[in-house]
């Protein structure tokens, strides 16, 4: 219900925003498949939905789990080079072998702000620059609720290469709190090269730090990520991807599906 309700208050003020002279749509750009966020808004006035199904794979101790869930990010462009942003894992469901309990839910909302800090500038190898600011807020269902109010930071760099490739680099830090309910600071560092095949298909592979914490605090998760998007007009877009963990404390296998459309 309360999701529900947050889509309505942003649904009402992108239509108050969008009042103003008709302009010439651009392609969509997204912040999915890849970790890697872009470092382009939605442009003031626009409302974006970016959704999928997730599902992930992993073996602890010689228990299995499975897991799905439904991730969702709603961007709202409330000036050129700003938006407003709320994201969620949306519906999950993990099960474990060997007798296991089953739990099902919903996961932590999350409310973030985009700025747009810069444009590239691919002739002096300048990137285009954006800072992200989310709040995941203590907001799930018991069995996915996390600890608290948890800030994180984060900046995205993309450069223009030659032969339709790009470059994408984004650093971060966030706040959490350990099982000893203790709070710390850890880091994101993520690497995403992809390249556009053509106007409407993109492709890309990517290294993903999504979680660089002390054992204690978590451990390190860093996964290496392959997947592709398509362009069916202006405004729509399909996509998919597979993340491959690459130590322990990462799940094994995690996939995505999804759509994204902009109104």
């Amino acid at each position: 219900m309360k999701s529900i309700q947050c889509v309505t208050v942003v649904t009402g003020l992108a239509l108050l925003l969008q009042a103003g002279p008709a302009r010439a749509e651009e392609a969509l750009v997204t912040d999915r498949p890849d970790f890697v966020e872009s470092s382009d808004v939605v442009g003031r006035g626009r409302l974006q939905l970016e959704t999928s199904l997730a599902g992930e794979r992993s073996t602890a101790n010689g228990v299995h789990v499975k897991g799905l869930a439904t991730p969702t990010l709603l961007r709202l462009g409330v000036a050129e080079d700003w938006e407003l942003r709320l994201e969620t894992e949306g519906w999950r469901r993990e099960t474990s072998s060997g007798g296991g309990a089953s739990e099902q839910g919903f996961a932590d909302l999350a409310l973030g702000a985009k700025w747009h800090w810069r444009d590239g500038d691919a002739e002096r190898g300048l990137p285009g620059l954006a800072w992200l600011l989310h709040v995941d807020l203590a907001s799930g269902s018991a069995a996915f609720r996390g600890a608290g109010t948890r800030p994180s930071l984060r900046l995205s760099a993309e450069w223009d290469l030659p032969a339709g490739y790009n470059l994408g680099l984004m650093p971060g830090l966030y706040h959490d709190h350990n099982e000893a309910g203790h709070g710390f600071v850890g880091g994101i560092l993520a690497l995403s090269l992809g390249r556009q095949f053509s106007a409407a298909l993109h492709a890309f592979v990517e290294l993903a730090g999504q979680q660089l914490a002390a054992d204690k605090n978590g451990g390190q998760q860093i996964s290496f990520d392959t997947g592709l998007s398509y362009l069916l007009g202006d405004s729509l877009q399909i996509d998919a991807a597979i993340f491959c963990g690459l130590n322990k404390r990462t799940p094994q296998l995690q996939w995505t599906a999804g759509v994204s459309k902009r109104f």
